[in-house]
């Protein structure tokens, strides 16, 4: 037996063909070890209310056992300084002139990385301005610079193209999006395709992950979570 567990350990591929031949329920993934920072700010979503469970029906019509809001962020400062601090250290290595914030959760988000790292920002309006100085984008910026998008999270990726697409008619050039939560649920290949890069300080699993070993929820409501992600319209049988 030690010598199974010592092969298992080093060897991912036996791992996983171990697993998948003995244990029905596996899916073929093995959660990696959680940075206490993404277990901090897991735990921290889940107790400002940012991540709620029920059974929930989405703009789409399907059911969801979890519903994820962000907003609330505006009312947790120390939250959103240890968001700024994680995003600040993925976004870091990238090359970009400013920062955009999609409105509206990820102006916020996006205000406390500039606070934080002394950044400029800029944000497009949800509305076009018709008044006054008609505006499409507010702040500062020169035609050419490259800008990173930042945003509370990405399901498909359709806003996040619609944003690009609206900063390449400003004249303004985009390669990497930063999120705070990736839902997994093909966001990253439709900006992949288009030649983008998402960067995410949480995947949905690792926020699952996260709250599982923090105790937050049981193993049960993990693995049924678990099962949502892997599985949307299967998961909707019998709900």
């Amino acid at each position: 037996p030690l010598g199974i567990l010592f092969i298992m350990f080093y060897d991912s591929t036996t791992t996983i063909g171990f697993l998948s031949k003995w244990c029905p329920n596996f899916r073929g993934k093995i959660p990696m070890p959680l940075s206490q920072s993404k277990k901090d700010i897991s735990v921290a979503l889940f107790d400002c209310g940012a991540v709620k469970f029920g059974l929930f029906t989405l703009k789409s019509g399907l059911k969801s056992p979890i519903y994820i809001t962000l907003r609330v962020l505006v009312s947790y400062p120390e939250l959103l300084k240890m968001v700024a601090n994680e995003l600040y250290r993925i976004a870091s290595p990238l090359t970009f002139d400013r920062i955009v914030g999609i409105p509206y959760t990820g102006i916020p988000i996006a205000s406390a990385l500039s606070l934080q790292t002394g950044w400029p920002m800029i944000y497009p309006r949800k509305e076009v301005k018709t008044y006054g100085i008609p505006k499409e984008i507010e702040g500062t910026f020169d035609e050419g610079e490259t800008v990173l998008v930042v945003d509370d999270l990405i399901t498909d990726g359709g806003t996040k193209i619609e944003i690009i697409d609206r900063m390449k008619q400003s004249h303004l050039n985009v390669k990497d999006i930063i999120v705070l939560i990736d839902r997994e649920q093909g966001g990253k290949e439709t900006l992949s395709e288009k030649g983008y890069a998402l960067h995410s300080v949480l995947t949905i699993h690792e926020l699952i992950q996260g709250l599982e070993e923090s105790g937050k929820i049981s193993r049960g409501k993990a693995q049924d979570l678990r099962a949502y992600f892997d599985d949307p319209h299967q998961w909707q049988e019998g709900k």
